[in-house]
């Protein structure tokens, strides 16, 4: 793999661990500590990807992730915090997030997600006659908007993310305010009511989107 990331990160020990784990993957990476300073290097350079804290000094992840938005900066962008409840990750996805991760984390499973995005680099996500753009979270089933609520719109992105591949269940639980297996299934449900995309569901190990 190969790619350039900005890492913002105020914990050192953390974001040393996450920039060497990236390095030793083939990436080359910028780690910062404060809003302030990523927001430099975001203008001076160009980057294939973001990695931001929320919780960090002089301008918070969310604010830096907004302004750059706002300045047409479209870089794939994912949040790493310790705020888990659904309203911030609602938020941060709304924002433009491509993905979020609940801290504490595996710094491999970080890895994981970055791969994939970065493999991919592609702006929209189709299965058969459903389209989503993740820029403007407008889903579309045979050319008509279909209106998703914050839980099925998380679930969705991480399925269309990683097509054909198993998700584990832990990863999709993070999608609901109050995650559990009934739930789960019952939100999986209603999202394949809405979109008419197949979920497969793997015991003891998690869900996955079949062939596109």
């Amino acid at each position: 793999m190969s790619g350039k990331i900005l890492l913002l990160e105020d914990d050192v020990a953390l974001g040393e661990t996450i920039r060497e784990l990236l390095e030793e993957s083939g990436y080359e990476v910028d780690h910062v500590v404060d809003g302030d300073l990523a927001a430099r290097k975001s203008y001076d350079n160009d980057y294939d990807l973001y990695i931001f804290d929320i919780n960090v000094p002089e301008i918070d992840g969310f604010d830096l992730l907004e302004s750059l938005r706002e300045a047409e900066d479209d870089t794939p962008a994912i949040f790493i915090s310790a705020m888990t409840d659904i309203k911030t990750i609602a938020k941060g996805f709304k924002l433009g997030a491509d993905d979020y991760i609940k801290k504490p984390f595996f710094p491999e499973e970080l890895l994981i997600r970055v791969n994939a995005k970065l493999a991919k680099r592609e702006t929209l996500f189709r299965c058969k006659e459903v389209t989503f753009d993740p820029k403007t979270l407008t889903l579309k089933r045979n050319d008509n908007i279909i209106s998703l609520g914050d839980v099925q719109l998380c679930l969705l992105r991480r399925f269309l993310q990683n097509p054909g591949q198993v998700i584990d269940r832990n990863i999709l639980l993070e999608c609901l305010e109050h995650p559990s297996s009934a739930a789960l299934r019952v939100a999986i449900n209603k999202l394949k009511e809405k979109t008419g995309i197949e979920f497969k569901n793997i015991r003891g190990v998690g869900y996955a989107l079949e062939e596109c």
